[in-house]
């Protein structure tokens, strides 16, 4: 890091997640490395079981019991993961938030939405009773929940799915805390609620959050990220700007993905989705993983795996990709696998 690189507000280095079961164990997640700065938005994207909330539910301190963590995972340098459970429910909520998946889960269904709301912002902020109440009407108002005086005395199971991830999301905004990982933030929200709640994560994030959106929505990581974090079987395989990654791709797994999509200026027979199916984690393949699956896969990639290194690229910003062939094309000064565009 050079003196004038600003010091990431979360880094993550050589960080592991496994599992143990029955059958063996799990390797979920595998020497993750990367930062997130300040006021920037960096989108995981993968398919399901590659490892993107598991990520996230290490650094929470929310893994099941049979999970363990490995490497580091340090908020604004203090390492997350050799923190004690009692401080580490002083971060949560107010430093680091999480917007969970399934909100029904994520809400207390005894109590009242009032009470969840204001008792985040009298143990974070040491807001009176009806201080924290008053913030959190205000702050249900600013997500788009209707009727917000007679909601916020509901209970969960009163609410309708998108009315419940509203308030989830109104929960972690609260504190204005550091970090914020949205988990499928929009996944039960109709569209013009999921373009409010975007605005509003841009709003309040500004130039002091960090926002960590995982997402199966490419069209959304479009329209609001800075740069991509593409994870395949635990793994990061390839990290850039959005703009670059989307314009050509410098690993085959992100190609497949974005030619999975459908697409408005492509027929109906042009999307194609990828072969197969996602590694076994407790024996995963040799070499890279992503080699039964690719159409471009060559003995040396089922051999060795290829490490996350620095690609580059003519006239795009800092690139990492996990591919030999990328690898090869950036030797020679081309392009990095161009032709991946057309997976």
């Amino acid at each position: 890091m050079t003196p004038d690189t600003p010091t990431p507000v979360l880094s993550l280095s050589n960080y592991s997640i496994r599992f143990a079961t029955p059958d063996g164990e799990v390797q979920a997640v595998s020497d993750l490395s990367f930062d997130v700065h300040a006021g920037e938005t960096l989108a995981i994207v993968g398919e399901s079981g590659s490892g993107k909330s598991q990520t996230f539910n290490g650094v929470f301190g929310l893994l099941a019991k049979n999970g363990r963590t490995e490497g580091m995972a340090k908020l604004e340098g203090t390492d997350l993961l050799t923190l004690r459970a009692r401080d580490l429910d002083r971060v949560r909520g107010r430093d680091m938030a999480m917007v969970f998946q399934d909100p029904m889960t994520a809400l207390n269904p005894v109590l009242k939405i009032k009470r969840q709301l204001a008792e985040t912002l009298e143990v974070h902020k040491g807001l009176k009773r009806r201080a924290a109440e008053a913030e959190a009407l205000a702050m249900l108002k600013r997500v788009g929940i209707p009727d917000a005086e007679r909601r916020i005395e509901q209970y969960p199971h009163e609410l309708s799915g998108g009315m419940r991830q509203r308030v989830v999301i109104a929960m972690a905004l609260l504190c204005r805390p550091k970090v914020i990982v949205a988990d499928e933030p929009t996944t039960a929200l109709d569209v013009t609620i999921q373009a409010q709640i975007l605005d509003l994560f841009a709003e309040l994030t500004g130039d002091k959050t960090a926002l960590v959106l995982i997402t199966h929505d490419l069209g959304v990581v479009a329209g609001v990220a800075d740069r991509i974090a593409v994870m395949y079987a635990g793994r990061i395989v390839e990290e850039g700007r959005v703009e670059d990654v989307f314009a050509a791709p410098a690993h085959p797994y992100t190609a497949a993905l974005l030619g999975s999509i459908p697409r408005v200026d492509r027929d109906a027979g042009a999307v194609e989705p990828i072969p197969g199916r996602p590694p076994n984690l407790i024996r995963p393949p040799s070499g890279c993983a992503f080699h039964p699956r690719c159409g471009f896969a060559v003995d040396r990639c089922k051999a060795e795996r290829p490490p996350l290194e620095r690609v580059a690229r003519e006239g795009a910003g800092p690139r990492r990709a996990a591919c030999w062939r990328a690898f090869v094309d950036a030797a020679k000064g081309t392009a990095a696998q161009g032709d991946l565009a057309h997976v």
